[in-house]
């Protein structure tokens, strides 16, 4: 769906992307992560052409952003959702709606249809009539979701679209993008909130001054770890000899005990953690819990951006 080969971007003498180049298929929720400035909303505004490469290539369903002659075919496959959206405040959320219908050649019935359906869509029904100056930040948010599937586009960017909402607003945003998901939609997120994003997304991007640090899944992404996996080890009477076991294991990289038990980090596969556990129990190691966790999602992905992990394979 969206292919990008070495893209460049100047503004003057600042390099805002240096030959990036990211592959999103069709269908996914992909993740877009970086520190504010790293060239994410960059990106975002060169697909949906509020922006010209300097160099390199974009091409969406086939279509290339940077040909002049393919943005009137694109208008009508991507829907945008800036990090500053712009709402007009006193029309009514309808309004609103029927407006940018409008622009796409799309009236009377067919307007209204479109419009209670995409309410609907965002949970916003009961405030088709209420002025869009009233609304709270998360309902205009959900409303200019709405507003960026007007034209039924097959590819959606959204450009921190959680940020500055409380709790349950962003919960409710990331159900709306997963139903969107699952009806088919390519969509784009980029967000700083990485535990949601890490839930919400089938492959990531990771960006980190103008330049693709990775580009695929999120448990590739979670596997580079500087500390690889952790496993937590409780036992339920004495531990006996379970920490000179563990460490004869070749795929055990530290083990150290701790006041429940034993924590260890390992790059082993879940063949290799099953026969650990089993080694265990047949030794009379009165193992309470097993369980496999990963390092925290925030310094993988700082280590990622700051080079500190091998990702050449993966970007």
């Amino acid at each position: 769906m969206l292919e990008i080969q070495n893209l460049n971007k100047s503004f003057g003498t600042f390099k805002a992307l240096n030959n990036l180049s990211l592959t999103v298929k069709d269908g996914e929720l992909f993740g877009f992560v970086g520190a504010n400035g790293a060239g994410k909303t960059t990106t975002m505004k060169i697909c949906v052409g509020l922006e010209r490469a300097d160099s390199g290539s974009v091409i969406i369903d086939g279509n290339s952003v940077l040909s002049r002659r393919s943005l009137s075919v694109l208008r009508g496959k991507v829907g945008y959702v800036p990090d500053f959206f712009g709402v007009y405040a006193d029309l009514t959320a309808s309004e609103y709606l029927h407006f940018f219908a409008g622009t796409y050649n799309i009236w009377g019935k067919a307007a209204d249809t479109l419009t209670d359906n995409l309410l609907e869509l965002v949970n916003l029904s009961d405030k088709a009539n209420t002025q869009v100056d009233s609304l709270s930040r998360g309902m205009k948010q959900k409303l200019c979701v709405a507003r960026a599937l007007v034209q039924n586009p097959k590819i959606l960017f959204l450009d921190e679209p959680a940020s500055g909402l409380d709790p349950k607003a962003r919960h409710e945003l990331k159900e709306i993008l997963k139903n969107l998901s699952s009806m088919g939609k390519t969509i784009i997120i980029s967000s700083h909130i990485l535990p949601e994003l890490i839930e919400m997304c089938s492959s990531i991007g990771i960006i980190s001054h103008g330049e693709m640090k990775f580009n695929g899944s999120v448990e590739d992404a979670l596997a580079l770890s500087a500390g690889g996996e952790y496993i937590e080890i409780t036992f339920s009477g004495d531990p006996g000899r379970a920490l000179s076991l563990i460490r004869e294991c070749p795929f055990v990289k530290t083990a150290e005990p701790t006041a429940s038990g034993i924590t260890l980090t390992a790059a082993g596969s879940d063949r290799e953690y099953t026969e650990l556990l089993r080694k265990l129990v047949t030794n009379d190691i009165p193992v309470a819990t097993f369980a496999k966790k990963h390092e925290n999602v925030e310094n993988v992905f700082l280590n990622i951006m700051e080079g500190k992990t091998n990702v050449a394979d993966n970007a």
